[in-house]
């Protein structure tokens, strides 16, 4: 997906819930949503829209025409179609910035007038929502500019011997293409780069800022968490992260430790850097299976929750 200019053709708000949602001339977005809106509040549902395209393809379906507001959408907008959106993609302009939350929504069933009437409702599969990063002025005729996110994975190598050329980064190679395959399942835009380094504590810490600086989403590390002079992995990562996910390498080591006792020298850890996953592995092609066999089933939501989604 790539970038585009959308259009807003209709600004609806509904002073009350339950209740049809009504064209406005202009609203003030603020950081609960639309001012006025019943719907507005401290939670990740704030602005919701739909593509005019989506009412005329349920009228084509079931003869029932749906004027703007009518699905309890705040934005009806032309020039996108929202099935085709990702979480954390972001709709913006001048003033405007909206963060995509959530896709579609339960339908509400006999709770909805319009599924009373056709049994059809549009919404839940076609709608979207979004919560404001920036607030600003809105009117029918303005246009934003929807931006899909790219989600960017970091593996680095810690290795005298690989920085040098004296020895195959075979870890950090194997690390790289399952982060790859896991982001390409999971989303359309995504990227993955590869470092190798020294064991050189300022160094790593050096990349690590600079990563999350960029914004990358999950970091990987491989070597450097063993309890050798030059092993620093744990104990440099450690002074960056907000907060620490102990239970995920815990698991790592009793699964694996009961049959290979040297498995549980390893240091290994996980946390995050504001929203940056970090996780760090041994330099072991070996041990990169084993431990991405626990970590990657909790992966998608991991990244999910560190940018504050409620995703099952």
């Amino acid at each position: 997906m790539e970038e585009r200019t959308i259009g807003i053709s209709h600004v609806n708000l509904s002073r009350e819930k339950g209740t049809i949602k009504q064209p406005v001339e202009e609203v003030y977005v603020d950081r609960w949503g639309l001012q006025g809106d019943a719907h507005a509040g401290p939670w990740h549902r704030q602005v919701s829209m739909i593509c005019q395209t989506s009412l005329d393809h349920f009228y084509h379906r079931t003869g029932r025409k749906v004027r703007p507001g009518e699905f309890a959408e705040n934005l009806t907008i032309r020039g996108l179609d929202l099935t085709t959106v990702s979480l954390l993609d972001r709709f913006v302009n001048e003033e405007l910035e909206l963060e995509v939350t959530q896709i579609g929504k339960g339908c509400h069933g006999d709770d909805c007038a319009i599924f009373r009437e056709v049994g059809k409702c549009a919404m839940p599969e076609e709608g979207v929502f979004t919560r404001v990063r920036k607030g600003g002025r809105l009117k029918p005729g303005d246009t934003l500019q929807y931006r899909p996110k790219t989600w960017r994975g970091l593996v680095i190598t810690l290795s005298d011997r690989a920085s040098s050329g004296q020895y195959t980064d075979r870890s950090g190679k194997k690390l790289g293409k399952e982060l790859e395959a896991f982001l390409s399942r999971h989303f359309s835009l995504h990227q993955v780069e590869r470092q190798v380094i020294p064991d050189e504590q300022h160094q790593l810490i050096h990349v690590l800022q600079k990563a999350k600086a960029e914004a990358y989403d999950v970091i990987f590390t491989t070597g450097g968490t063993g309890i050798g002079t030059r092993d620093i992995a744990p104990e440099t990562i450690s002074i960056l992260l907000d907060k620490e996910i102990p239970g995920i390498m815990e698991m790592v080591r009793m699964q694996y430790g009961r049959d290979n006792p040297n498995a549980l020298l390893s240091r290994s850890i996980a946390g995050t850097m504001g929203k940056t996953l970090v996780y760090t592995l041994p330099g072991s092609s070996r041990a990169v299976d084993e431990y991405l066999e626990v970590i990657m089933p909790a992966l998608r939501h991991s990244l999910f929750m560190v940018n504050d989604l409620n995703v099952h």
